[in-house]
């Protein structure tokens, strides 16, 4: 099965680009499709970008509240949902996930270093990971912390629902290759 992914965003970015270049087919689809109730995808992986929650980067924020059980039936079926920062100090922002979250807008530089031996921290791989850009810090109750800062600052965690799991990261760099390309990949597409 080829890998492949939706990226919800208002109009195309090179982020969409990146995914494909990774070995990954991309959708793009918009808040308006996303909020639609006829729309029904067959994906693997459900990539949010950073700024989502950001009136002037993105109208998206709306489209994931009205689609979240949508969202949730998705990863409960097997899908995977990779979501970046919000890039906005809205204590909202992330109240369409099935889980507690909360995320602190803050920009920094910073080492990181993974909690635990998990294919998902493949993420940081391309990078310098002794000095990474991140967009903010996430605190959860439920969710599992994969990777912080050497000041404990949660920069990924992880939430299995299902047979799904949501990814949630505020590093601000593009995810590796070699991540996109696997946690994109599953025995079969699921309908979204």
């Amino acid at each position: 099965m080829k890998p492949k992914a939706g990226l919800c965003w208002d109009t195309p970015t090179p982020f969409h680009r990146y995914i494909e270049e990774s070995g990954v087919l991309c959708e793009h689809i918009t808040p308006q499709m996303l909020a639609a109730p006829f729309y029904r995808g067959r994906l693997m992986t459900f990539v949010v970008p950073t700024g989502f929650a950001h009136p002037s980067y993105s109208g998206l924020l709306p489209a994931l509240r009205v689609s979240s059980d949508r969202i949730k039936k998705f990863v409960e079926k097997g899908g995977n949902i990779l979501i970046f920062g919000a890039m906005a100090s809205d204590e909202q922002a992330y109240d369409w996930l099935p889980f507690d979250l909360t995320y602190t807008h803050e920009y920094f530089s910073a080492g990181v270093c993974a909690h635990e031996e998990s294919p998902h921290t493949a993420i940081t791989e391309d990078f310098d990971g002794s000095n990474l850009d991140c967009d903010g810090h996430l605190s959860s109750g439920e969710a599992t912390p994969l990777i912080s800062t050497g000041d404990g600052k949660v920069v990924m965690l992880s939430y299995k629902h299902g047979k799904g799991t949501y990814l949630v990261t505020s590093i601000h760099e593009y995810p590796s290759r070699r991540f996109l390309l696997e946690f994109c990949t599953s025995e079969k597409e699921t309908l979204f």
